[in-house]
C-alpha cells in the first residue's frame, strides 16, 4: 500500500539588490526542484506539493535529527516552518538558519499537512534515528 500526502508548501526567498536573482532561484530550485516559481518585485516565491528531493538530501547530509528538531520547534497545529540559508541552499546543500538572520537572507519556508499528520509527515521526510540511522519500520 502506499501512503497518500497531501501537504502544500509555500517557499519565499528575498532578493536583495546585491544579489542576481537567478542565483537566488538557482538556489531555491536546487533544493525544491518541483516547485512553481514566480518573481516578484524583491522576491522569489514558489510553491510544491513534495517534499522527496528535499527529504533525500536531508539523509545523504546525515542531518535527520536537526531537521526534526527544527520542525518539531516551529509547529503550529497543521504547519510547520522553517529558514534555509541561501548560500547553502545555492550549492545543493539544506542548512538551517536559527538564530541570528543570515546576511544573505533566508529562504523561508511553509509547510501545511493535510494528510496525514505532521507527525506522520516529519517522519516520512525525516524518520527518527538511533546512532545517526532511521529507524527502519
Amino acid at each position: 500500500m502506499t501512503d497518500v500526502y497531501r501537504v502544500d508548501v509555500e517557499i519565499t526567498a528575498p532578493i536583495y539588490d546585491t544579489e542576481v536573482t537567478s542565483r537566488v532561484t538557482d538556489a531555491v530550485v536546487n533544493v525544491f526542484p518541483n516547485a512553481e516559481l514566480e518573481e516578484e518585485f524583491g522576491e522569489v516565491r514558489g510553491e510544491t506539493h513534495s517534499l522527496d528531493h528535499f527529504s533525500d538530501l536531508l539523509h545523504r547530509q546525515e542531518i535527520l535529527d536537526t531537521a526534526r528538531g527544527e520542525f518539531f520547534a516551529n509547529r503550529e497545529g497543521d504547519t510547520f516552518t522553517f529558514a534555509l540559508k541561501k548560500q547553502a541552499a545555492f550549492q545543493g546543500r539544506v542548512n538551517f538558519s536559527v538564530g541570528e538572520p543570515d546576511e544573505l537572507g533566508e529562504i523561508g519556508v511553509r509547510v501545511r499537512v493535510e494528510e496525514p499528520t505532521v507527525e506522520e509527515y516529519v517522519d516520512h521526510i525525516a524518520p527518527p534515528t538511533e546512532d545517526g540511522r532511521p529507524i527502519d519500520e
